[in-house]
């Protein structure tokens, strides 16, 4: 396992890799650096036979408070061209396994791209939601108008990005940003707990069906359904499909190979 200084990789547990963002002094601002780190740790988790399921968490009052202000201003519009900040995205973007957001307290700007990136949000009670790029004269960068958009609609969307106002929990869970809100206290317990369940699921299977939903995003609909269709036949040749439905039959817990 690579060393990193801006996160903190803890050791797969019960096929679960949790990634800790570690800028505590800067609020967990996301710089090119730590994207950067955040990037190899997913290459090494998808090269993990040991993890099934990644969580990205922050601290118990912020998960990431945005991009690198002082790494941002530094930047022209060639250098911002050039930045690796793209490339360290779309890998997050492509991480096959699924990823799990566990977030308290602020969520903004790039912090909040990122926890969209995610495939499911825990969020604490005291976690704020936002997109304020618009205060200093820009809007979002990585995805944010594109992605708030399918996550919460477009009236919210644009209300969150034009005036750069805050949503608390309780709202992004009506507005379906997140799948569930707890006590901060719990949030990340609640969200390894739920990474430890979808880690005991058919690797295969687990994969196919997070390709076949993200795809419901960016496809007609019967592409979409073309596309379900398929990895369903795909898996009907896995040995993790017959494992699933043996374990059915015979009244027991399955034991998934990812074959």
């Amino acid at each position: 396992m690579a060393s990193h200084a801006e996160i903190i990789v803890e050791a797969p547990c019960s096929g679960v890799q949790l990634i800790r963002l570690n800028r505590p002094q800067a609020r967990n601002a996301l710089r090119t650096a730590l994207l950067g780190e955040i990037s190899r740790a997913l290459d090494e988790a998808e090269a993990s036979t040991e993890v099934n399921a990644v969580v990205i968490c922050g601290s118990e009052t912020v998960f990431a408070a945005g991009a690198d202000i002082k790494e941002m201003a530094a930047l022209d519009a060639v250098g911002l061209w050039q930045d690796d900040r793209p490339r360290h995205w779309a890998r997050i973007r492509a991480f096959p396994k699924p990823l799990i957001g566990a977030v308290n307290g602020f969520c903004l700007g790039a912090g909040i791209e990122l926890a969209m990136h995610c495939d499911i949000i825990i969020a604490g009670e005291n976690a704020r939601f936002g997109q304020p790029e618009i205060n200093l004269g820009i809007i979002p960068g990585a995805g944010g108008t594109q992605r708030l958009v399918r996550a919460v609609g477009k009236s919210l969307a644009m209300k969150m990005i034009l005036s750069g106002e805050f949503i608390d929990a309780r709202s992004a869970l009506t507005a379906g940003l997140v799948a569930e809100v707890t006590q901060p206290e719990l949030t990340l317990k609640r969200a390894l707990e739920l990474a430890a369940t979808i880690a005991g699921k058919s690797p295969i299977a687990l994969r196919l069906a997070k390709e076949a939903i993200l795809a419901a995003d960016e496809t007609p609909l019967s592409q979409g359904l073309e596309l379900e269709r398929k990895a369903f036949l795909f898996l009907a040749a896995s040995e993790d499909r017959q494992e699933g439905i043996n374990a059915f039959l015979e009244r027991r817990t399955p034991q998934f190979k990812g074959k």
